[in-house]
């Protein structure tokens, strides 16, 4: 059986969900094909908590930034879900160029204002601060866990079709379209669709590996390195302390290593935190889920330091993967019929509905992404 389609969006993790709601948004006809099922923790879009850390001076980040607020507000409306808890979020430490992430947001209308660290810790008293604070209300945290079903809810009531436990076994590239062979518990079947959109974080090397055509060899992009990422859920020590999202630069010597931290509440788990993409690199099917005890022992450490309201002793390990690009800038670009978004992980899912935008721009020819997401740069 071949099937004709329009658009094929393979990966239903947060970008690929919010390509489908994009895509539905302007009439088109969307299939939605995910490997595995509705919120599964393989990959990188599970969990109940993600920073929207507002601190970018970069000016396509600061305009997504301003896109997105926007556009998280409007899903929450149309889904009658709540996805965003504006906690605010903290940046401290030497690092982390705050004085110009200030600057940039002021001027996008964007709320940031910088607090000296004793007034930080009388608002914060779960953090320590020994430096300069910058406060940004309008961030939050994001919940993935209801996110991703409002974007496949959204679109599927515009007529996307969501199918999960479909795995594309065969991607063939030609000047006019795309053939795909999926397997799911049905059978092997074959489509044939105008375009594909490509959103399958870990495995996005892997899928474009197998891909053939004659289209096939205009598909480079930048390395994707896939790494096991380790944050951990600390027990609450201090019951009546308010938690922000928080970024820490620590500085170059910190334990060893240059890496920021992130954190967060997460309802119900405790304070999340964790380095910045420093885990192991993984192959994605061939995972063991396990914390890296160098890396988690110097968690603790950093937590016992700077968490002063958390028990450094009392955790809950987590675990899931991080696909990065060389400068850890998205890839965003449209390579004939093929259409690809990857490189997200670390600071992506704030950005979700606007790259769902994006995609959908590129699907449909309407207005190419900034150049710094090109897959050819």
């Amino acid at each position: 059986m071949n099937t004709v389609l329009d658009t094929v969006v393979i990966g239903g993790g947060a970008m690929g969900s919010a390509a489908a709601w994009a895509l539905s948004r302007r009439g088109r006809q969307v299939t939605l094909v995910e490997q595995f099922g509705p919120g599964h923790k393989i990959g990188a879009s599970h969990g109940a908590t993600r920073n929207l850390n507002p601190g970018y001076h970069q000016p396509d980040y600061v305009a997504m930034l301003a896109e997105g607020l926007a556009l998280w507000d409007e899903l929450e409306q149309d889904s009658g879900v709540q996805l965003l808890a504006r906690t605010g979020v903290v940046a401290h430490g030497p690092g982390g160029d705050l004085p110009k992430v200030a600057e940039a947001l002021t001027e996008a209308g964007i709320r940031a204002e910088f607090l000296d660290p004793a007034e930080a810790g009388g608002r914060w008293r779960g953090i320590r601060f020994d430096q300069q604070v910058l406060h940004m209300p309008d961030g939050g945290q994001l919940n993935p866990e209801a996110a991703l079903p409002a974007f496949q809810r959204l679109a599927s009531a515009r007529g996307a079709e969501i199918r999960h436990h479909t795995k594309v076994v065969d991607f063939e590239v030609f000047d006019d379209g795309v053939r795909l062979g999926l397997e799911s518990a049905a059978g092997t079947e074959v489509v044939t669709a105008a375009q594909a959109v490509v959103t399958a974080g870990g495995w996005t090397e892997k899928l474009l590996a197998r891909v053939a055509g004659t289209g096939a060899a205009a598909l480079r992009i930048p390395k994707l390195r896939v790494t096991q990422e380790q944050p951990a859920h600390f027990r609450v020590a201090d019951p009546g302390a308010v938690w922000p999202g928080f970024n820490h630069y620590p500085g170059p010597d910190y334990q060893g290593w240059y890496s920021p931290v992130y954190g967060m509440q997460t309802p119900g788990e405790g304070i999340k935190a964790g380095w910045h993409g420093v885990g192991p690199v993984v192959d994605p099917d061939h995972r063991d889920f396990l914390p890296e005890p160098t890396q988690l022992a110097a968690l603790q450490e950093y937590a016992r330091q700077w968490l002063p309201g958390v028990d450094p002793d009392s955790f809950e390990a987590i675990s899931c993967t991080y696909t990065t690009t060389p400068d850890e800038d998205f890839i965003l670009d449209r390579v004939g019929p093929v259409v690809i978004g990857a490189g997200f992980s670390g600071h992506g899912f704030k950005f979700t509905p606007v790259v769902g935008r994006i995609l959908a721009d590129l699907a449909t020819g309407t207005r190419p992404a900034p150049s710094i997401f090109r897959a050819s740069r």
